[in-house]
């Protein structure tokens, strides 16, 4: 089993395009969404949830009315003014530090589990998926890429896929890491904007920090050909196969609206430039 992961440093890169093709290309895989924040790859592949589960990602604090004794100790420790003049504590503005309940003369202050985010089980007509909501203004979406890794693993192991490919987030922070950790290979894919370029180096020091294996693909290559050629050679000058330059196409762009991966809905150089880069992965 192998676990193909697809990044970019910064979004709109077209890395999810690339994911659903690759998942109506691939056989035998099972499909992992790890941008759990702004999860788009169910509106290419159209998952049917079969189970869906709680992400648990912290705790919040809750004030026993009845037990208060309003001697405000815990607004004085506060840091994020979570807790207003009548002793209730805001959920959103707590972050779970937990401070105010060592405080507590009268200890009423309890820590409670949060319920964070869903993370999902579903069927596509490309095989299962995994994948995951985090909640408005929640946190450890880390935690929650991690375990949507994990329930693909499973599946991926009790059905003996032969790949996993994940969908990662953009950046370069935790939910990135946990994107990347233990794959077999990571797919940069850039585009050939200032942006591109530099987000381009951030990730590649991730992947190479945690010495993951990478390859490049430039997206929409044909719009700026000077810096086309500029990310080209510094990749060669890191050593990353650059293994695909794609064309930009209104095809791309028509078969996101239609909500099909482009390698389904039309036969052109986009379409084909991908089905030679998974060609070439695999």
């Amino acid at each position: 089993m192998k676990q193909i992961v697809v990044i970019s440093g910064k979004g709109g890169t077209g890395k999810t395009v690339i994911t659903a093709s690759f998942a109506a290309l691939a056989n035998n895989k099972v499909l992992c969404d790890c941008d759990v924040d702004a999860a788009d790859l169910h509106l290419l592949l159209h998952p049917e949830i079969n189970e869906t589960h709680q992400f648990v990602g912290g705790k919040k604090a809750v004030i026993d009315s009845e037990l208060c004794s309003g001697c405000g100790e815990c607004i004085k420790v506060c840091r994020f003014d979570a807790i207003s003049s009548d002793f209730t504590i805001d959920p959103i503005s707590c972050e779970g530090c937990s401070v105010c309940s060592f405080v507590c003369p009268v200890e009423t202050i309890s820590m409670k589990e949060n319920i964070s985010g869903e993370w999902y089980i579903s069927e596509t007509r490309y095989g299962p998926m995994v994948h995951a909501k985090l909640g408005i203004a929640e946190e450890n979406s880390g935690k929650l890429v991690s375990v949507t890794r994990g329930a693909a693993k499973r599946i991926a192991e009790n059905k003996k896929m032969d790949y996993i490919i994940i969908d990662g987030r953009p950046g370069i922070g935790c939910p990135v890491i946990a994107s990347l950790s233990g794959a077999d290979i990571a797919l940069l894919v850039t585009e050939p904007t200032l942006s591109g370029m530099h987000d381009l180096e951030r990730i590649h020091s991730v992947a190479k920090h945690f010495g993951i294996k990478t390859a490049c693909v430039i997206n929409k290559h044909d719009i700026n050909y000077e810096n086309s050629t500029r990310i080209e050679d510094w990749c060669k000058k890191e050593g990353i196969t650059v293994i695909g330059k794609i064309p930009f196409e209104q095809a791309v762009t028509e078969s996101v609206v239609k909500g099909v991966p482009v390698v389904e809905y039309s036969e052109s150089p986009a379409a084909e430039e991908i089905k030679k880069i998974w060609n070439l992965i695999r």
